[in-house]
């Protein structure tokens, strides 16, 4: 929930002090709605829900239950069953909707990605499960290559090793055909090819599927905070090269806005600008310009540092999480993929 109130601040003129305001100290005292809890909370211009929250989960084939994921503290990839399990958490709790992410059998992959296609695929399953489970609660699937091909790019590539983008992208739309057959109810591409949310769009409405959501990475970075995850997805190993030939570089902000309007433009009913805290700027800029739904990830890199800080005793979690999370509420975000979405619920629900 945010209660952004926009006011005209008068300026200086005639003498009057630089400090912003039609008045002076002591007359003017800022911390007199600072003073007590009531007055602190009535004056707050953003607040941070449980209706903010996207919980990104990992999913395994395993008999076993939960798998610990070494590089994220506290977060396990799941079987079909447990994930469910948590599923019914989530919901319980509020949350509104999960991302699921599959850690793929390395015999499985290949260089297409040609099990991301498949109805029978992890992937498929899960959401298939969770949604007969809890129906209620929002299933948001990436369409990405990465977890599936052998060389751990979100793309085919060819004998040079360059990615093919519009080979991938006819890929990408088999693999988002399969989901939304499977019950999801938002495609979220993040692979960052060109033209693939209007390739996709197009191609789910053809097929009966004109309900499915797109929330597209839009802004998506090459960045460094993503090697947890790669960790957690099992790519870490198998990447081939990077991915700055098609994820943006961190140098740039223009260049997202441009990416941000041809989403829109190509039919994306949501947007993500993706990490999420060393990109707030990229999160205002997107807001301000387009007032579309825009989100952020908090990518496994943030939750990393942050959780070493706390298994250090370094920082208070019961500061730092939700402190964290407020900030993308204060950069305009709608809401945010979070891996400390569970913890935040009931954090949340404990305060009420």
């Amino acid at each position: 929930m945010s209660k952004t109130r926009r006011t005209e601040i008068p300026t200086a003129s005639h003498g009057q002090s630089s400090i912003a305001g039609s008045g002076q100290y002591p007359q003017v005292r800022m911390r007199r709605n600072r003073k007590a809890d009531w007055s602190r909370r009535l004056n707050a211009e953003h607040q941070l829900s449980v209706d903010d929250l996207i919980w990104p989960i990992f999913l395994i084939d395993s008999k076993t239950p939960r798998t610990p994921i070494d590089h994220m503290p506290g977060v396990d990839r799941l079987n079909i069953d447990a994930a469910v399990k948590a599923a019914l958490e989530a919901a319980k709790l509020g949350i509104p909707a999960i991302a699921p992410f599959p850690y793929v059998d390395k015999a499985l992959r290949d260089p297409t990605g040609s099990e991301a296609i498949k109805a029978t695929n992890l992937m498929c399953r899960a959401v298939a499960a969770i949604k007969n489970a809890v129906p209620e609660l929002g299933v948001i699937t990436d369409a990405a290559l990465d977890p599936y091909t052998s060389h751990g790019h979100d793309g085919v590539l060819d004998e040079k090793g360059r990615i093919l983008n519009d080979d991938s992208i006819e890929i990408l739309i088999k693999q988002s055909l399969a989901l939304a057959a499977a019950g999801t109810d938002c495609i979220s591409p993040s692979d960052m090819m060109d033209g693939r949310v209007g390739a996709i769009r197009t191609a789910l409405d053809a097929a009966g599927y004109q309900d499915v959501q797109i929330m597209s990475y839009a802004a998506k970075y090459a960045s460094g905070f993503y090697g947890p995850f790669r960790d957690a997805i099992g790519t870490n190993a198998t990447l081939i090269g990077d991915k700055r030939t098609y994820q943006m570089n961190p140098a740039n902000s223009d260049e997202a806005l441009r990416e941000v309007a041809l989403d829109i433009a190509e039919g994306a009913d949501m947007v993500m600008v993706k990490p999420g805290m060393p990109y707030l700027d990229i999160v205002r800029r997107v807001k301000d310009t387009f007032a579309v739904p825009t989100y952020a990830y908090q990518v496994s890199g943030e939750y990393a540092m942050l959780m070493a800080a706390i298994k250090n005793g370094w920082l208070d979690p019961d500061r730092v999480i939700m402190e964290a999370l407020l900030s993308f509420k204060r950069a305009g975000a709608d809401g945010i993929l979070t891996y400390f979405a569970l913890d935040a619920a009931k954090r949340l629900k404990a305060s009420q």
